[in-house]
């Protein structure tokens, strides 16, 4: 069975559409597997070599890593919710009571989505201390700090505006306290509170605007600044290692003659 499969993806392999896909082909040179991810339009945007000690525990605590993983929970958990909710009303409030006691696991669902949502926030918070703390922030890395600062505010507002659409007695009032916060912003601050509600009160137009938020305009807008992301990581010299950054004074193939400049 192994052999029929192996004969099979080889045919497969020298078909005209798998390499009009597939430019670069298959192999176990270095070369092949380099251009592999270079021509893919996923995986160019990681590095094609990476030293062991980038990717070990003490490194990074895989905590970019987690991050993302519970963003890819709340993307499918969240398309699945979609199917069960209407952002109206009369209704909102019903699918989410639905959900707990109609739905097949639907509690369950809806729980996995929240939880996921508030891990997400804490392990986001964690990734930005490690890398302030190690000193990551800093140059030729200061964009993709700026990049991570983006995507930080991005899931504070992905789980706020995710708040209101339950439709229920706390998500309203949390709403209501926390736009009202948003038109204390000097000169703009109404205006920024009018475009979040579509209007001077918590309605119909709020849980709308909300949701199209909450589902189109700011998961498209993590994904763009995640990809923005990973390219710089790889356009920066990878994960962040001290002994392996230019310039400093602990690394090993530095020259000699720089190191007494500094000294």
């Amino acid at each position: 069975m192994p052999n029929r499969l192996e004969t099979y993806f080889a045919r497969l392999e020298r078909t005209r559409v798998w390499k009009s896909i597939f430019r670069s082909g298959t192999g176990s040179s270095t070369l092949h597997n380099a251009l592999a991810i270079q021509q893919n339009l996923f995986l160019h945007l990681f590095s094609t070599k990476v030293r062991k000690r980038m990717v070990s525990l003490s490194a990074t605590w895989y905590l970019g890593t987690l991050t993302l993983g519970t963003f890819f929970i709340l993307v499918g958990t969240g398309v699945v919710l979609m199917l069960y909710y209407h952002p109206s009303v009369p209704q909102a409030y019903s699918d989410v009571k639905d959900l707990r006691f109609v739905v097949s696991s639907g509690l369950f669902l809806r729980n996995l989505h929240r939880w996921s949502a508030h891990a997400m926030v804490f392990l986001a918070f964690a990734h930005m201390f490690r890398v302030f703390y190690r000193g990551a922030y800093r140059a030729p890395r200061e964009f993709n700090w700026v990049v991570g600062v983006i995507l930080l505010l991005v899931t504070l507002l992905l789980s706020y505006t995710g708040y209101l659409l339950p439709w229920d007695q706390l998500a309203f009032w949390a709403i209501t306290v926390g736009t009202n916060i948003s038109s204390a912003v000097p000169l703009v601050g109404d205006k920024i509170r009018f475009l979040l509600l579509g209007g001077h009160q918590v309605n119909a137009n709020a849980l709308l605007r909300f949701y199209v938020l909450h589902t189109v305009i700011l998961p498209l807008s993590a994904v763009l600044f995640l990809a923005v992301h990973f390219w710089r990581i790889r356009k920066d010299g990878g994960l962040y290692v001290r002994q392996s950054e230019p310039g400093n004074a602990e690394n090993p193939a530095q020259p000699a003659s720089e190191e007494k400049k500094q000294s």
